[in-house]
């Protein structure tokens, strides 16, 4: 669920007209639910209870330091993929402690930055990662908490570019070859310590069936792993789905109820109920790495209808906001519902492509889409853009990056500034 919704005709978030926001900030902005962020991942950390486990948010999905902020408030332990990554956590009050270091290109600096910071464990993709980390390790007289990434071909039938967990996806160990790895690990790595096990399958599953099979598999795994080397983790990845299109009518919290069974998403109820029991009396600790389930329904990013362009095929909506600010579509023809902010005053949808004004083909919201007839002057709602939006947004074109909104309550405050002309060039000679 989220906190988007039309009263009195207006969309608001939490209760609050997303219009005066415009009005106050300028378009394109992103605006994020407080309220949501932490309901998600207060539901995420009660559907495992009976386990001893952390849920570490996965900050790729989104970094701004205030959402990083809010969640470590609540103890969260954080997944990391960059030494920058790590910096944020830091910057907003999040413990090194609790952080999980991922990704198959660490580099040397962000290594020694991580192993200073003291993080929980390095999640490694590789035998020479591994090496390279103990060299590393080594060199600073320390030694290095580690898990191997392993991947159990498995597959999470998502999107090819977001599915990380067979075999010929870049990320992780061959299954087969995990046991020999860590006997290696034991026998010539002085300066590494096998602290867990890790995997990941993919992002945005919307069925049960990809995690049960992935836990089944690699369970046996991490039962040897546990009596020979003594592991004391187990970190099962991310990737719950989330729902991309959804009622915004106010108090219509039970809409997917209504849906046909097929039909309807994966729930964190579900998710729980199913690997609770498989994975309760392993006796490890258990990290969840969720990212897009925590936030991706939190946020919306906000667009002004600048021209409308009729054509013999088609009719475009040219709006302010471009691929360089939510590339999802782009990139994975990533769906985005779009609302106006405006309630309109009839039903009748027209066909249309909300387009952008990047000067790539590619720079398109939606294609043959029935939409409200919105006109140019109005404001749209990109709907679940509250992962992989502002975190994936870029300067092409030399266009400034959008501002950040966070509602908490009846309140909104700035959590990013909208860059100038001047922050554009800022740094270059």
């Amino acid at each position: 669920m989220h906190g988007f919704s039309y009263q009195n005709n207006a969309l608001t978030c939490d209760g609050l007209d997303l219009q005066s926001l415009v009005d106050e900030f300028s378009t394109p902005l992103y605006v994020y639910s407080a309220a949501t962020i932490l309901d998600h991942f207060h539901r995420l950390d009660q559907a495992l209870d009976g386990v001893e486990h952390e849920v570490a948010y996965a900050v790729k999905a989104n970094s701004n330091l205030s959402i990083l902020r809010l969640l470590a408030t609540q103890g969260a332990g954080f997944d990391i993929v960059s030494g920058g990554e790590l910096f944020r956590v830091i910057k907003a009050g999040g413990d090194p402690a609790h952080c999980t270091f991922a990704g198959v290109g660490k580099t040397r600096d962000e290594m020694i930055y991580a192993l200073e910071q003291g993080i929980y464990s390095f999640n490694v993709e590789s035998e020479a990662e591994l090496r390279y980390l103990n060299d590393v390790a080594g060199e600073l007289g320390v030694v290095a908490p580690a898990a191997v990434r392993v991947n159990p071909n498995v597959d999470a039938k998502t999107h090819k570019y977001i599915s990380t967990g067979k075999s010929e996806n870049k990320f992780g160990v061959d299954f087969d070859a995990i046991p020999e790895l860590y006997e290696r690990a034991a026998a010539e790595l002085k300066h590494v310590k096998m602290r867990g096990l890790q995997m990941h399958i993919g992002s945005q599953l919307t069925s049960i069936g990809p995690f049960v099979e992935a836990v089944e598999k690699v369970l046996p795994l991490v039962k040897m792993l546990k009596e020979c080397h003594g592991i004391e983790f187990w970190s099962i990845g991310g990737g719950i789905g989330i729902i991309y299109q959804e009622s915004l009518e106010s108090g219509d919290a039970a809409w997917w109820d209504n849906q046909p069974e097929a039909e309807r998403p994966l729930t964190v109820e579900r998710y729980g109920s199913e690997l609770v029991p498989r994975l309760k009396d392993l006796g490890l600790k258990i990290l969840l790495e969720p990212g897009r389930y925590i936030v991706g329904n939190a946020g919306v990013l906000i667009t002004r209808c600048l021209y409308e362009k009729k054509g013999l095929a088609k009719t475009f909506k040219i709006v302010d906001a471009g691929m360089n600010d939510l590339i999802r579509p782009a990139l994975y023809e990533g769906h985005h519902q779009i609302v106006p902010l405006q309630k309109p005053a009839n039903e009748e949808l027209h066909k249309m492509d909300v387009v952008g004004p990047i000067c790539e083909s590619g720079d398109f919201f939606c294609q043959d889409r029935m939409l409200p007839d919105f006109q140019p002057g109005d404001c749209v709602a990109l709907m679940s853009a509250g992962a992989y939006g502002f975190a994936m947004a870029s300067n092409y074109n030399s266009r400034p990056l959008p501002a950040e909104v966070l509602v908490e309550g009846n309140t909104s405050t700035l959590i990013r500034k909208r860059q100038t002309l001047d922050d554009l060039i800022e740094g270059e000679l």
